[in-house]
């Protein structure tokens, strides 16, 4: 096999189109316990391109290989490799930087999470982050019982329309709040149950469709005015969680609702989650996410897949806003 292999490498951090190059690596040895991968499908996510800026918590040591997530096939694996074989698909461990054409992975059995051949390379490739995030959240804060509301804004984004179909897999039903009409019929057909235009009329309509049940869970990844729109829709004693700020406003949280509402206020990162995790806990989040995703209750759309040469062409797409799917290199 190959020794040197094709990779995204940037240099410096700045306008994301700029600072990717395509570069030949060297890769290593598979030593004892370590395994040889190729990449087939990486997603290219907004946290993705945040690293290119340089505006991301975790930046790979420069010159570095970015990418989050991705899953690849294993192609050479060592003699003292037990628990994965040649020719499986695996999820990439976080930090390797998946934008590549191959890598040698160090402790492979406990780095490499083998995929159930019924799941997609393209759909399992963007497990790691949104569908994780989805899933912790609907988890973690809130003890929720089948029947019970969950509200959250960015409904049409991939987190958001994650959120729908793992509610509906729990039977717990969804309040969707979207800023563009178009998407309101696609979301009901995802099986969110209700979906409203994020504006100030949205508070009357909740009322309406809740029948006055609590709604104890909101989810916001916008901030400012749609924030509060989320909180002042929850019950007493609710909870909401803040995992994103897309319209770079910051939270205002009302004297009242923290008095009389006694409102919880929550953040979540789903790279602090896996920093905490024990393997268990992690084995079981995915071993679920696998479930899901071989029944085809885990979809998330792809626009388009390119080659990694093409790497200033994809970056820029996937910086586009109201695209119908993710970008991905494959």
């Amino acid at each position: 096999m190959p020794k040197n292999v094709s990779a995204i490498v940037i240099h410096e951090f700045g306008t994301p189109a700029e600072v990717v190059r395509v570069e030949s690596v060297e890769l290593p040895a598979v030593t004892p316990n370590a395994a040889r991968v190729r990449m087939l499908a990486a997603p290219i996510n907004p946290a993705d391109l945040n690293v290119l800026e340089g505006k991301y918590p975790i930046r790979p040591k420069l010159p570095g290989v970015p990418g989050m997530e991705g899953v690849g096939v294993v192609e050479e694996i060592g003699a003292e490799v037990r628990h994965v074989r040649v020719g499986e698909r695996v999820l990439l461990p976080a930090g390797l930087g998946s934008w590549r054409e191959a890598a040698v992975i160090g402790e492979a059995d406990a780095a490499l999470r083998v995929v159930p051949s019924e799941v997609s390379p393209t759909q399992a490739a963007m497990l790691r982050i949104n569908p994780a995030t989805a899933w912790r959240m609907l988890r973690d804060f809130v003890d929720l019982s089948e029947g019970d509301f969950v509200i959250q804004n960015a409904a049409n984004s991939a987190v958001g329309r994650l959120v729908i179909q793992i509610a509906r897999a729990r039977k717990l039903r969804t309040i969707n709040l979207v800023r563009r009409p178009e998407v309101i019929e696609e979301l009901r057909a995802l099986g969110g149950d209700v979906v409203l235009l994020d504006n100030d009329d949205a508070k009357d309509s909740i009322t309406a469709v809740t029948g006055g049940a609590p709604v104890r869970l909101g989810l916001n990844s916008v901030g400012g005015d749609s924030a509060l729109r989320l909180a002042n829709a929850l019950s007493f004693g609710g909870t909401l969680v803040t995992f994103g700020a897309m319209s770079r406003q910051p939270l205002r949280i009302p004297n009242g609702l923290l008095i009389f509402q006694d409102l919880r206020w929550r953040g979540f990162w789903i790279s602090q989650w896996y920093r905490e995790a024990s393997p268990a806990a992690e084995a079981e989040m995915f071993g679920e996410l696998f479930a899901l995703a071989k029944r085809g209750l885990l979809q998330t759309p792809v626009e388009r897949i390119y080659p990694l040469n093409e790497a200033a062409a994809a970056v820029r797409h996937a910086a586009q806003s109201q695209r119908a799917g993710k970008v991905l290199f494959g």
